[in-house]
């Protein structure tokens, strides 16, 4: 089971480089608000289906936790569940 990544600040994606060659590691999104990086990142990486924040002030935590840590909706329902009935 790979980890997954969100690539914050890719830039033209050194990091992800990285962890790519590093192998296991699976990245569901990327941020960049450089629109030249932007440009560079698409051109080296596959990003199709992956989640993409221009500006790291708009990121939507309901988009991006999910995809981080799959199944986390049903366990957040499951604690609200259990602190409401006690």
């Amino acid at each position: 089971m790979a980890v997954r990544f969100f690539d914050m600040f890719a830039g033209i994606g050194g990091f992800r480089s990285g962890l790519t060659a590093a192998r296991g590691f699976e990245c569901v999104g990327w941020c960049e608000i450089d629109k030249y990086a932007r440009q560079a990142y698409e051109a080296m990486y596959d990003t199709k289906g992956e989640i993409f924040f221009e500006d790291a002030r708009t990121i939507d935590p309901e988009r991006l936790l999910p995809a981080l840590f799959p199944g986390i909706r049903e366990t957040v329902s499951i604690r609200r569940t259990e602190l409401s009935q006690h």
